[in-house]
């Protein structure tokens, strides 16, 4: 005889099964893991992000912060299994905890470098991957706990279990796209609105938000109902004054790092920008990096510029790759002969500065203003792939070599899409890190330039807040030295110039291989020379 019950033909539709209900407490705590995982994401790219910003090279901070982060999620998730009891109690600890030290995160690794000595990289690294191992672990923690809350708010209410794979399901369904709504607003909306330190704030006051929340929800089952709200209390109290004091924060630690007369800071989707000023003159940062000092800056320019320029003779279409200060493009534009400048560079916020804050237009002498210049937001790299025009003289004024996404620049396959918009008798040129410092790298671009069949004009000029520096100019025919350069250059001479391509024993040709873009040696090459010790 069947155990099953027979259900009689008049009674109507079947009622929906448990497993396909979903209770507002249920839906909340869904609610709650789209949090949690927007929440989790973010702390993990906060920290990547300012680790290249204060230690260089993007890609291998965001691949060991990540797999920092991951594995350190995998030790939470084995450690749930020893929760057995009071389930709501531990999930709201978590929440504070998560909130608390994931929220502070990046204030605190900035404070650190700040504080630390300029030579203490493995102490910071130390915080670092020690922070984001604990706020890894915290969030391993919190989805199996929070399935196991959501099939036991599933048993109360229907007085059945609830099927596995509908609540797996849905839990990944809404840590998923938690994931993915951070990953969109983190670079468009959230860094360059709210900065990294104030984005942690928020959304540690987030964690803290589900944490009150289950303070609400299970309030009947906590035991210490009244010591959870206070702790509930204390971290909002704490998050809330950090918050506030988050620019003073950001300022003071910026002043620690840059010296005084910090001029303007700010964010871009890309970088972090910083316009120092002082007796001294005026200085450009990018991600904690140096790019010009408007005391010598001057003769960078000039060495990058008029070789090539005066070189050609009568360029009349001009690409600049990069160089978004637009001081290449103000010596480009002492050529009468020159009719078109093209300037493609990655980042709108700073061609936006140097074409509309009054001191730093003075810098360029309005050169982005110019009629004859047009500017392009976009990557030098596509952009080149989507159009055909070909140029007198191309400047490549990109920054060094430091990550996989910059030595993509530096390659075969890129040198090669170069030449395809260059014309017949013009010239490229490409600045090449220091000669002295990174020998071997300055070589190896020349080598590749050489690799896709241009001749090349390595030369070299010290500039004081850089030290000794490269070029290397390359095109389809030999370069011949220039008769005459446009008047008011404060560096260069004609009679100056033959010096320029002298070598000396300590920064004479090595041999290397070409960068090629499916191994980009360039760039391990480029972080060896650059991390070891220099001088006596």
């Amino acid at each position: 005889m069947s155990t099953r019950e027979e259900r009689p033909a008049d009674a109507g539709p079947a009622e929906d099964p448990p497993a396909a209900r979903v209770g507002l407490p249920e839906l909340l705590l869904l609610v709650s893991v789209f949090v949690i995982a927007a929440c989790g994401l973010v702390y993990e790219l906060a920290a990547g992000a300012l680790a290249s910003y204060l230690l260089g090279d993007s890609v291998l901070q965001f691949s060991t912060v990540i797999g920092a982060y991951l594995a350190a999620m995998g030790v939470g998730s084995w450690l749930s299994r020893f929760l057995e009891r009071q389930l709501a109690a531990h999930f709201l600890r978590i929440e504070l905890l998560v909130g608390t030290v994931g929220g502070l995160l990046p204030a605190g690794l900035f404070l650190a470098h700040a504080s630390l000595p300029a030579d203490a990289a493995g102490p910071f690294r130390a915080l670092l991957y020690g922070g984001v191992g604990l706020v890894g672990v915290l969030v391993g923690l919190e989805i199996p706990l929070v399935m196991r809350l959501l099939r036991r708010q599933a048993r109360a209410r229907y007085r059945a279990d609830r099927g596995l794979k509908d609540l797996v399901a849905q839990v990944l369904t809404f840590d998923y796209l938690g994931a993915l709504g951070v990953a969109l607003a983190f670079p468009l909306l959230l860094v360059p609105h709210l900065g990294l330190i104030r984005t942690g704030l928020f959304f540690g006051l987030l964690n803290t938000a589900v944490a009150v929340w289950a303070l609400w929800l299970f309030r009947p089952e906590l035991r210490h109902w009244r010591a959870h709200a206070a702790a509930c209390a204390g971290v909002l109290a704490l998050l809330l004054a950090a918050l506030a004091g988050a620019e003073r924060l950001t300022t003071w630690a910026e002043d620690r790092f840059y010296g005084a007369g910090i001029l303007l800071r700010e964010s871009s989707p890309y970088q972090r920008v910083v316009v120092t000023r002082s007796e001294a003159g005026i200085r450009l940062f990018l991600n904690g990096n140096l790019q010009f000092h408007s005391r010598d800056e001057y003769r960078y320019h000039e060495a990058l510029v008029h070789p090539a320029m005066a070189g050609h003779g009568a360029p009349r279409r001009v690409l600049v790759l990069g160089g978004g200060d637009g001081l290449a493009v103000r010596e480009i534009l002492r050529y009468p002969s020159v009719q078109q400048v093209t300037l493609v560079d990655l980042d709108a916020h700073v061609t936006r500065l140097f074409s509309q804050q009054p001191l730093l237009v003075a810098l360029n002498a309005g050169a982005l203003r110019a009629p004859q210049v047009r500017v392009v937001n976009a990557d030098a790299y596509t952009w080149l792939q989507q159009h055909d025009e070909v140029y007198d003289v191309i400047v490549v004024d990109f920054p060094d070599p430091s990550n996989f996404a910059l030595g993509k620049l530096y390659t075969t396959t890129f040198y090669a899409l170069l030449d395809q918009h260059l014309a017949a008798s013009g010239y490229a040129v490409v600045q090449t890190t220091s000669p002295l410092v990174a020998r071997r790298s300055f070589w190896t671009v020349a080598t590749t330039l050489e690799a896709v069949g241009l001749h090349t004009t390595p030369y070299h000029a010290h500039v004081p807040s850089f030290g000794e520096w490269g070029f290397i100019l390359a095109g389809r025919r030999p370069w011949q030295p220039p008769q005459t350069l446009p008047p008011g250059l404060r560096f260069l001479t004609v009679s100056g110039l033959p010096a320029l391509l002298d070598f000396p024993p300590d920064m004479s040709r090595v041999p290397a291989e070409p960068n090629r873009l499916v191994t980009q040696g360039l760039v391990h090459t480029f972080e060896a020379e650059w991390g070891r010790p220099h001088g006596p």
